[in-house]
Formats: C-alpha cells, sequence, structure tokens
C-alpha cells in the first residue's frame, strides 16, 4: 500500500496509543490503513489491535481509499463523526478548500467544475489548494463520499439498487456498480443477505442509519433545548424516549422532498439512529448531513470544553443546535424578539395553523401533522393577516419582506462571508445584531459568535455585587472563550434555564 501525503501533525506516535485505547475522541478525526488486511477502520474498530508496524495514519476516509484500503464492515467507517471544518482559519485557500469539503460532505452529487464556480475561482486551483489542504483531489474526496453514502444505504436502508445509485449521486448503476467494485474489490449487492432486513432498526422496527458522534455529548440537555422551542404539530420531543420527530420539507438534487423523519439518540453507543418516512428516504444524500448539523453530531468536545475552562457549572458535551430549515429558523428568531421562549413557541404555533400546510396523508401522527409555512406561502400576504394573530405589525411586516428577499439571500443557501451575511441580514426591517447572529449561530452552525446585548449572557457574567459590564467590556470578556463563543452562550443560556429565578 502507498501512503499519500497527509497533515504534518498526524504521527504514529500520537494516533497508535489512541488505537490501543479504542479513543472515541478521535473518531472520524483519523483513520487506521492496516497493510496485512487491506482495511481502513476507525479508531474506535473493536477488532484485534494491528501491530504498529502495520498501520498507517491517514486524515481522512478520502485519504485512505486513495492508499488502496477498504472501509472496515464491521467499524463502518462512513457512520463516522465528520470532521468539523467550520472553524475559520487566516489563510483564504485554506478556507477556500475547507468550504469546498464542506460542500461535498453537503451534496455529494457536486460536480468540480460547478464547485469552482461556486467558490469563485478555477478548477486547477480547486484542485491545487484541495490537495493542499485535504491530501486529495476534489474528485477523489467526492468518490470517497458517494461510495460510503452508498455503501451506508446499502446495509442500512429498504432502498432498491438502482434507488441506492441515485441518491448517492451516481449518474447510474452501471457507473456506481464498476466504482465500488473497483474501490472495494466487492459487488455491492454482497453487502445485503436476501430477504433480511436492514441491521440498523428502531425500537418502532423502521430502518434507520446509524449516526455516530463523539463522547461526550450531553442528550438530556440538547433535548431540553429543543423541548422548549419545539412547536406543536411540526415536531415532538419525548425526552423519556430520547427522541425526536418532525416534519421536514427540503430541496435534493433540484426536487423537493417532504415527509416526517424521527432521530432516536442511543448514548450507550455514542450514536443517533435516523429514521426518514419513505418519502424522505431517496433524499439520504442531502438529508444526513443536514441531520449531523442540526444536533451538532461533528462537534469535538474535548477541544471546546479545554477552552470553556473558565466558565462555572460548565456542562460537558453540550452541544450548538443547528437547524434543518433556515427559513423557519429566521421566522422564529424574529417570533422571538423581545419575548420570553414560550411565548415566542405560541406565536410560532399560531403561525404554523394558520399558515402551515398539513404533510401528506400517510405520513402524519397524532404529535406531527404540519409543515412549517414556506417562504412562498408568506411573501404575498398583506401585514394585517399575520398581525392578527398577536404579532406586532412591524415584526408582521418584517417577516413578509424576510420571505419576499428569501430566493436572493446569501444566507439562505450558506453563500458568502460570515460578515457578509450578518451585513444583508441587518439591512433587512426589523432584523438587528442580536437576531442576525442568533440566526447565523444557529442556521450557519457558526462556532463563535457572541450575540451583543443578550440579558441573559450579561447576568450570567457579572458576579454578585459587580455593576454590569458595558457592551464593550461584555465582549472583551467572551473573547477568552474564542473560538468557541457560540458554545460559551449556549452553555450560559443553559445554566441560567436551571437557576430557580428563570422558571417565570
Amino acid at each position: 500500500m502507498s501512503s499519500p501525503a497527509i497533515s504534518p501533525t498526524l504521527s504514529a506516535d500520537h494516533c497508535y496509543p489512541a488505537l490501543l485505547a479504542r479513543d472515541a475522541r478521535f473518531d472520524g478525526l483519523w483513520f487506521v490503513g492496516v497493510s496485512s488486511t487491506g482495511i481502513y477502520c476507525r479508531p474506535v474498530c473493536r477488532v484485534k489491535t494491528p501491530r504498529r508496524e502495520n498501520c498507517s495514519f491517514f486524515a481522512n476516509a478520502a485519504q485512505a481509499e486513495a492508499a488502496g484500503y477498504r472501509p472496515c464492515l464491521r467499524c463502518r467507517p462512513e457512520t463516522a463523526p465528520a470532521q468539523d471544518l467550520r472553524w475559520s482559519v487566516t489563510d483564504a485557500s485554506r478556507t477556500l478548500a475547507r468550504q469546498a469539503a464542506q460542500l461535498i460532505e453537503a451534496d455529494p452529487r457536486q460536480n468540480v467544475g460547478a464547485l469552482a464556480d461556486r467558490l469563485g475561482i478555477s478548477s486547477r486551483h480547486l484542485q491545487r489548494i484541495f490537495e493542499a489542504e485535504h491530501g486529495v483531489s476534489p474528485l477523489a474526496f467526492l468518490h470517497t463520499r458517494r461510495l460510503l453514502l452508498a455503501k451506508q444505504l446499502l446495509m442500512d436502508s429498504p432502498l432498491a439498487m438502482a434507488e441506492v445509485a441515485e441518491a448517492a449521486g451516481f449518474g447510474s448503476l452501471r457507473r456506481f456498480n464498476a466504482l465500488f467494485l473497483q474501490h472495494y474489490r466487492l459487488q455491492p449487492g454482497s453487502l445485503r443477505k436476501a430477504g433480511e432486513p436492514p441491521p440498523s432498526v428502531t425500537a418502532c422496527g423502521e430502518p434507520g442509519l446509524r449516526l455516530a458522534y463523539r463522547p461526550p455529548l450531553a442528550v438530556d440537555a440538547l433535548l431540553a433545548f429543543l423541548e422548549a422551542r419545539a412547536v406543536p404539530g411540526v415536531e415532538q420531543v419525548d425526552r423519556s424516549q430520547r427522541l425526536v420527530s418532525r416534519s421536514l420539507r427540503l430541496q435534493h438534487q433540484g426536487r423537493l422532498a417532504v415527509g416526517r423523519l424521527v432521530v432516536r439518540f442511543q448514548p450507550e453507543r455514542d450514536a443517533v439512529t435516523l429514521s426518514p418516512c419513505s418519502s424522505l428516504w431517496m433524499a439520504a444524500g442531502s438529508l444526513i448531513p443536514l441531520v449531523r448539523r442540526w444536533l451538532d453530531l461533528d462537534a469535538a468536545p474535548a477541544a471546546i470544553q479545554q477552552q470553556l475552562t473558565g466558565l462555572p457549572a460548565l456542562e460537558p458535551g453540550l452541544r450548538l443546535p443547528g437547524c434543518l430549515d433556515r427559513y423557519e429558523l429566521a421566522v422564529r428568531a424574529v417570533l422571538g424578539q423581545q419575548v420570553t421562549v414560550a411565548a415566542a413557541r405560541t406565536l410560532a404555533l399560531r403561525f404554523v395553523e394558520r399558515f402551515g400546510a398539513l404533510l401528506p396523508e400517510g405520513h402524519r401522527t397524532p404529535e406531527v401533522q404540519r409543515l412549517f409555512p414556506s417562504p412562498e406561502a408568506i411573501a404575498g400576504l398583506p401585514v394585517e393577516a399575520i398581525a392578527e394573530l398577536g404579532i406586532i405589525r412591524t415584526r408582521a411586516h418584517a417577516l413578509i419582506t424576510l420571505a419576499q428577499r428569501w430566493p436572493e439571500l446569501g444566507y439562505a443557501q450558506q453563500q458568502g462571508s460570515q460578515e457578509q451575511a450578518l451585513t444583508e441580514l441587518q439591512a433587512l426591517p426589523g432584523i438587528g445584531p442580536w437576531t442576525a447572529q442568533y440566526m447565523l449561530m444557529r442556521g450557519w452552525s457558526a462556532p463563535d459568535l457572541f450575540p451583543p446585548g443578550d440579558v441573559v449572557l450579561k447576568q450570567q457574567l457579572t458576579e454578585p455585587g459587580e455593576p454590569a459590564p458595558s457592551p464593550k467590556a461584555l465582549a472583551q470578556r467572551a473573547q477568552a472563550f474564542s473560538p468557541y463563543r457560540s458554545y460559551a452562550v449556549l452553555q450560559l443560556w443553559h445554566r441560567a434555564a436551571q437557576s430557580p429565578r428563570s422558571k417565570t
């Protein structure tokens, strides 16, 4: 087996002890190729530990496959948490290379030429900076992403072979079969046993996709955050069963997919099981990265906790909840301005009951029946139609303007820089700095924001008897938590929610 270029910080001296310990903190951050078997594994794989001289370490799965290794059928590298590429870097080329990898992860049907155009650079420049950052070409990275997604769908989904090929982004079943055989020296059908259901099923017997995360993950705290904001009819949180069920509308391969999904936390396996309804299975390529970002499954909690050690009563493994629909989050951020979480939830419920469409029959449950209203449903409304729900007119006008401008906003597609998105959002009526930063913090999963003027943050960072700090002093105090200020915000909000005086 040949070894491609790898990260200079990746060495056997650091990786092999973690492999011996089956250290889950490194899961997905690197992979180990074993020359005696030709297989590559996650560091948490439970097979017999290979001898050190037989091990090569790779910064990502694409590097391992470029070196000729096949994915392990036991630890299943396709289910591992992805590397978190959100962190900003000062080098513009590295930033572009990370953005390219994120776009490939989010949509396995990416075309390398179109990807370069979207980033505003040439294909040749994309090739050069991508190889420098990730050790493989963008095309090799894309092929690995498609093949691993196909492998997961073959093993866990009810999709037919041709549907797996299409969902994973292959142009034809023939091309899929040829690449799968070439890379993995296996026929795709050999991963399935005739007549047997997929092995990863939920407690209710439905097929499910297993999505791993790096422990710890504060499941109860994450579910409490989602439950407090859950809009009846759109989403349901069952903390006793550790599951979330909700409706969803998403674009996949230029088509609209509508349905319901269920996610169930399995902390004993450091994983989440994702069960889409039948109408969403074909959109798995878009759905999986969306769910991973929604639940922040790719976070590195050890690094985050180390940076936040100055915070009192730190909750280990607290995640930054993202969203499944940026428009829904934007609307709910506007509705939540200057009111309590409970009041914002009530306004959102009225909004959904008046303007939200019913889920297709067969996908509804008593708890989840409606879709959140689309921008198209709101853009043509008069202000009075929203104001009569108890929403003040200026806010109703802001919601209509947001819906009308939605197709052209870079925020909607996560295009442009964070600074450009903040400027763009604050140019809209009714959206100030706090709302814009909150929308990016959750809509873009931006890890290093600290919404200005937040009363709870000011209270939590002020010692008893100490005068309230000025906005500038508060921002300077928060700088100690960079580049994880968004996580500090969640920690402080969580601590405030646990205190008796917050139960109002």
